[in-house]
């Protein structure tokens, strides 16, 4: 028999229960569950609605369920709809009447509310330090490749030389923000929203605070319709992953092409590669490729809780079990790719010679040469004319610009003399810009030593 079943005279057509149940997905957070009841039961017995007695026999009990289910012992089942009502189902065959008790002052609209906010977080506690651990392997990788010259690129072409390392922490950027995003979005997991009832509270006198401290919120949520109808917890964290992911793509894109024989930039490890079942010679990028194919499902997660949450009236609705599923697979597909993506970096082998040599092609020191000219008293628009002039004689010569001679430089720009050629070396274009921000080594390697002490501090926030 249904535990809400006292209104109805017919029983739940089979369909219908398939349907409605969440079970099969949402018994994932029965460790949060039962944490939940147990602070609900604790703070029951306090307040006198029910007795100490029967506070810690459903306590006990609790504890005997959640080890019970995870040694195997206990199985989930359909008729009970979700992990609410299969453990309070359990706890009302191991303790009888007064396992009924539990459900004093709370509905399933704000448990589940406590238990999605209880399980996000833990799971963020999981994913940051991924995070951070990918984080630390970019950091490793780019200091030892201070030195490595390759091209920077807009648009896809070659533009002016860089690092290596230049180039690695301009991600690690990207995932510093990524790891602000996330604290951020704790913020607003940590409102407990227990006691709000099914949409108005509860006349008993709760005190909502001694269930919060005992569950590690920070605050209790200030309205009970919003306690269990808000969701933007999920979605935020949704755009938080997608983000991240779109970050992961944007690497994983430039790894498949730095590992083509066009670019030849990088090996990747043959632990993170696969092969061909047809052409024996191949060696593919696959987990690059899987990262960058996964970004668009958390997108898509994303998509499904802002199009489920767009017109629900207040307060909650059935459609708000779709939430599950969709916040459910972005952690996942998260936690996937962050735990491949630091190792596959770590054994890449980067291919110096040919990421100096493609710097040293595509007139990557152009700009260097127009600045040589500013400094020596041409306007910079003119400058750039000359250089645009030059460019285009060495490529119909076939050569880059340092192979130039001087008469031939001359014939450009009579300001040209024979310490041109210092400003052309490509590790000299890199080393002078030096300014905050800037790719010369010098620079870099204070960019990673701020880097080491930020992640030092992030790594200690929850030790």
């Amino acid at each position: 028999m249904k535990l809400w079943s006292g209104r109805f005279t017919k029983q739940t057509d089979k369909l219908t229960e398939d349907f409605n149940a969440s079970i099969a997905f949402d018994s994932r957070m029965y460790t949060q569950d039962i944490r939940g009841s147990i602070a609900h039961a604790s703070m029951l017995a306090k307040q006198g609605i029910i007795s100490f007695a029967e506070g810690e026999q459903i306590i006990a009990a609790l504890k005997e369920i959640e080890q019970e289910i995870a040694d195997g012992r206990l199985e989930f089942i359909v008729d009970a709809e979700d992990v609410h009502m299969n453990i309070e189902t359990f706890l009302t065959a191991k303790i009888g009447d007064v396992g009924k008790k539990l459900h004093t002052a709370r509905s399933r609209n704000d448990q589940v509310a406590l238990d999605i906010r209880m399980y996000l977080n833990d799971e963020i506690d999981n994913i940051r330090e991924l995070l951070l651990e990918t984080e630390a392997a970019l950091l490793q990788v780019s200091s030892e490749h201070l030195e490595t010259i390759m091209p920077g690129y807009t648009h896809l072409q070659k533009a002016q030389p860089i690092t290596l390392a230049h180039h690695l922490m301009a991600y690690f950027e990207m995932l510093r923000r990524d790891v602000e995003r996330l604290d951020d979005c704790r913020k607003r997991v940590l409102a407990m929203p227990l006691g709000s009832g099914a949409l108005a509270a509860t006349g008993f006198n709760l005190d909502r605070d001694c269930v919060r401290e005992q569950l590690g919120f920070d605050y209790l949520t200030r309205n009970s319709l919003d306690g269990v109808s808000d969701r933007d917890f999920a979605i935020e964290f949704c755009s938080f992953a997608s983000i991240l992911m779109m970050h992961l793509s944007r690497f994983s894109e430039e790894i498949i092409l730095w590992s083509s024989d066009e670019f030849s930039f990088v090996q990747l490890d043959d632990g993170f590669s696969t092969g061909s079942s047809i052409m024996p010679q191949k060696k593919n990028p696959d987990i690059a490729e899987l990262v960058r194919g996964k970004t668009g499902r958390v997108y898509g997660d994303l998509v499904t809780l802002l199009t489920v949450m767009k017109s629900l009236p207040l307060a909650y609705n059935k459609d708000m079990q779709e939430d599950k599923e969709a916040l459910f697979d972005a952690i996942d597909t998260v936690k996937k790719c962050l735990l491949v993506f630091a190792p596959m970096l770590k054994t890449c082998r980067f291919q110096k010679e040919n990421m100096a040599a493609g710097a040293r092609r595509g007139f990557t020191n152009a700009t260097d040469l127009a600045d040589y000219l500013v400094s020596k008293g041409l306007p910079f628009r003119d400058a750039h004319a000359v250089v645009g002039q030059a460019v285009l004689y060495c490529i119909e010569q076939q050569k880059v610009l340092e192979e130039m001679e001087l008469a031939t430089f001359k014939t450009f720009s009579d300001r040209i003399e024979a310490d041109v050629y210092e400003h052309l070396d490509i590790m000299n274009c890199v080393a002078k810009r030096s300014i905050p921000g800037g790719p010369a080594p010098e620079t870099v390697k204070k960019a990673q030593l701020e880097a080491a002490q930020w992640l030092e501090r992030m790594q200690d926030v929850h030790k």
